[in-house]
């Protein structure tokens, strides 16, 4: 990069980079031994990567060798030590986001040489046709007294005439350079139009031009208008977009080989797998406690309210206005209201970060857009009581001002609601890392460019598209350069003085400073340059941009309209921290149903949700807890539905949750909610059974002792006073209906005393008795007025 046309001037320079390339190419030959050691002759040779390296060392080896000989004059030394530009390509080896890139431009190989050639193909038509219809007619008589202007055809009607008025050596004849004399002149001025770069002067040239060697006439040949329209339709906007649909098209599939499961997924498990990828990166946040200090805590709760900050956004939208109305020719009184308007928006700025390091004490430094804010308020701070310091002796406080422009950024914390802008920062935040690996790559490019350039075209005369700014004298020139044929700007200005060759163009014999000769051109070389740099830089590299950025929109678009999105789990992490504000990952089983119902949809269970809670089956530890992993699971498994193919996902996203978060590896489930209410029903049943058993009981010891104490074991005609006194009346306390005597009968209380029971009802009871002489005798002893009732039991 430092090898430029002021080499020669910087003598030390020039020695130290001398021995640099002997020291890098001792270090690469050396490495290239080790790897020959350690992989071994076969290994090494296989490997594509090594065989870069192996070719790049040979070409510093055989410049090192020849300048140590006195070689380094000889024609073929000079362009063998030009492909030391393709030094940097090491680097594609050594950094992993430029190999990624390099991979899947390889892969991408075939289909962009099936574009080519049907490039190749579709163009050498319309090439054939521009030789058949302008070979030999875009040349014209110039007069140099005129600025280069083109005589009158009246005048001058060939070149013939053009040599034969040249008395003064004013005239002489010349050619357009870009032009049709042959296919492959053809094809470079069908690149020119296809790029749309000097496309009008070849245009112009065409319909100017009359016969083979003859002046053009002003639009003489009106109907070859249609040739480049034609051309430009299917030549251009067909053909040169097929490179972005190939491009793209690889992308895709190399995607699909990369990460395959996509491949064998129904729509269904995509969104389940989506979810499960989205999922596993939550986790419980701690909310900021309130202070305890009754002040503190009124200013908390006014700074944790949105209409807060949506009063700060609406201050920062008028902060911004006020810096818009300033103008270049503003009178002093219009500067003073707008200081003074600054001033006062610095200090409301200022009270805001004071009251909110008030509230939120040190967890203010917690957040990054507060240290974003304070950040801007330093400087606006400083650059506004130190203004007239900086101006002075550092630098203009404009930049203080320009940077208090960053804090329009904290309005996108407002855009939540906003589904497609988020979209879109969504789509340019997942293309960042892929463009910043396009982008080196296209640095390696031009850097390697660069170096081939001022190696080639340092001396070319100033003329057309290269001056003074732009040229191959300098690095930094020639990047310059080659950014802008990257945005296929003015590179047919920089061609056309390398397509110079001889008088009256340029002079071959202007001594340079490296002791060459000559500002001409090489048109081969210069040619093969550009066209080769264009298609990789402006149709293939610049397009990958292109590719990336659709391919990602895609993805983004596809993921907002996804029954789940980062903002629902975000949500669901949201509400958890109310419900668990000191972050252990459990809540109370008593608490899911209000937290269930406090969620937002699509992930919202409405009251009354028990029932739906307890059939989620969900894992409870001890003390009828259950993780927040467990219950976004279920609630993610109803919104999405069932998917068993899933389940091996679900218990990686779980392990890689616990891995973050140990704080569950402690607690090991002991129950469910499903299986706590069977256990619940088993309760409630085993205790009726029981009851219903010690009613029965009570009901069996009461008739023994009545028949035995009463009757001495006789059989009674009628029911015992028992089963018509003491069972209707629990049949009634119970059901409110008449006994039927078929049933079997259940209380879920113990039963009352017989005795209670008997006192009320043993007047009305008619006993039936089986045996006629001692039925007499038990209705004496019933009726009798002498006998104590609860004797009779």
């Amino acid at each position: 990069a430092f090898e430029d046309i002021y080499l020669e001037d910087r003598k030390n320079i020039k020695t130290m980079l001398e021995y640099a390339d002997k020291i890098f190419t001792y270090i690469f030959v050396l490495e290239m031994l080790l790897k020959w050691v350690a992989y071994g002759f076969k290994k090494y040779f296989t490997n594509a990567w090594c065989w870069l390296d192996f070719l790049i060392v040979d070409v510093s080896l055989i410049s090192l060798i020849a300048n140590t000989l006195g070689y380094s004059e000889m024609g073929p030394i000079k362009s063998l030590r030009t492909l030391r530009a393709l030094r940097p390509l090491r680097a594609l080896s050594r950094f992993e986001g430029m190999r990624v890139v390099v991979n899947a431009l390889v892969g991408a190989i075939p289909s962009i040489m099936n574009v080519l050639l049907v490039c190749l193909i579709f163009w050498l038509i319309f090439s054939i046709m521009g030789v058949n219809l302008f070979a030999g007619k875009f040349g014209k008589c110039i007069n140099k007294t005129e600025g280069d202007m083109p005589l009158d055809s009246k005048i001058i009607n060939n070149m013939s005439d053009c040599i034969l008025y040249n008395v003064s050596g004013t005239f002489y004849w010349t050619k357009v350079k870009v032009n049709f004399d042959n296919v492959g002149a053809g094809y470079l001025a069908l690149l020119q139009v296809a790029t749309f770069k000097g496309w009008m002067d070849i245009m112009y040239a065409a319909v100017d031009s009359r016969e083979c060697e003859e002046q053009p006439e002003w639009e003489c040949n009106l109907y070859m208008y249609l040739y480049f329209v034609i051309f430009i339709i299917f030549g251009s906007f067909f053909t040169l977009n097929l490179f972005i649909g190939v491009i793209i098209d690889n992308f895709n599939q190399q995607k699909k080989k990369i990460s395959g499961q996509d491949i064998f997924m129904t729509e269904e498990q995509k969104k389940y797998y989506n979810a499960m990828k989205k999922l596993g990166s939550k986790k419980p946040q701690k909310p900021i406690p309130r202070p305890l200090n009754k002040y503190q805590g009124f200013i908390f709760d006014v700074v944790s309210k949105q209409a807060f900050d949506v009063s700060i956004m609406i201050l920062i939208c008028l902060n911004m206005v006020t810096m818009m109305v300033e103008t270049d020719d503003q009178s002093q009184e219009k500067v003073n209201i707008l200081h003074k308007i600054n001033m006062l928006f610095v200090a409301i700025f200022t009270g805001e970060c004071i009251i909110k390091m008030l509230a939120l004490r040190h967890y203010y430094f917690t957040n990054g857009w507060n240290i974003f804010d304070f950040v801007v308020v330093i400087l606006s701070i400083v650059g506004t009581v130190l203004s007239d310091i900086i101006q002075k002796y550092f630098f203009s406080p404009t930049l203080f001002r320009v940077i208090r422009l960053a804090r329009i950024g904290r309005i996108l914390r407002l855009i939540r609601g906003a589904k497609g802008i988020r979209t879109l920062l969504f789509a340019l935040m997942m293309s960042l890392p892929a463009l910043f690996n396009i982008g080196l790559l296209l640095f390696l490019v031009m850097f390697i460019y660069a170096i081939f350039g001022m190696a080639n075209f340092a001396y070319v005369k100033k003329e057309y598209g290269i001056d003074d700014m732009f040229n191959f004298q300098t690095f930094a020139n020639s990047m310059l350069c080659l950014f802008q044929i990257t945005t296929s700007a003015g590179w047919d200005g920089l061609l056309n003085p390398i397509l110079n060759t001889g008088p009256p163009y340029c002079d071959p014999n202007l001594p340079n400073a490296n002791g060459s000769k000559g500002d001409c051109g090489s048109p081969a070389v210069g040619i093969l340059f550009f066209v080769t740099y264009i298609i990789i830089s402006f149709l293939i590299v610049v397009n990958m941009y292109i590719a990336i950025i659709l391919e990602n929109f895609s993805v983004a678009t596809e993921e907002s309209t996804e029954p789940l999105s980062e903002d629902d789990f975000d949500m669901f992490y949201e509400i958890w921290e109310k419900f668990d504000p000191e972050a252990t990952q459990f809540i109370e089983y008593s608490a899911l149903s209000d937290f269930a119902d406090a969620l937002s949809e699509p992930l919202r269970i409405a009251k009354p949700n028990k029932i739906k809670l307890i059939a989620m089956d969900l894992p409870m530890v001890s003390g009828d807890r259950i993780h927040c992993l467990d219950i976004l699971f279920a609630f993610t498994k109803r919104v999405l539905g069932e998917s068993g193919e899933m389940d091996a996902l679900k218990i990686q996203m779980e392990e890689k949750f616990m891995a973050a978060n140990p704080s569950k590896i402690s607690y090991e489930p002991i129950t469910t909610t499903l299986r706590r209410k069977q256990e619940e029903v088993s309760a409630i049943v085993i205790q009726r059974a029981y009851r219903r058993h010690l009613f029965r009981r009570s009901m069996k010891q009461a008739s023994y002792l009545y028949r035995h104490r009463t009757f001495d074991g006789s059989i009674l005609e009628d029911d015992a006073p028992e089963k018509e006194g003491l069972i209707a009346f629990m049949m009634n306390e119970n059901y409110g209906r008449p006994i039927d005597k078929s049933e079997t009968l259940s209380s879920t209380s113990f039963p009352p005393s017989y005795d209670s029971v008997t006192r009320g009802t043993s007047e009305n009871l008619q006993l039936k008795l089986t045996d006629s002489s001692k039925s007499d005798e038990a209705i004496d002893c019933l009726l009798s007025p002498d006998r104590d009732k609860e004797s009779i039991v």
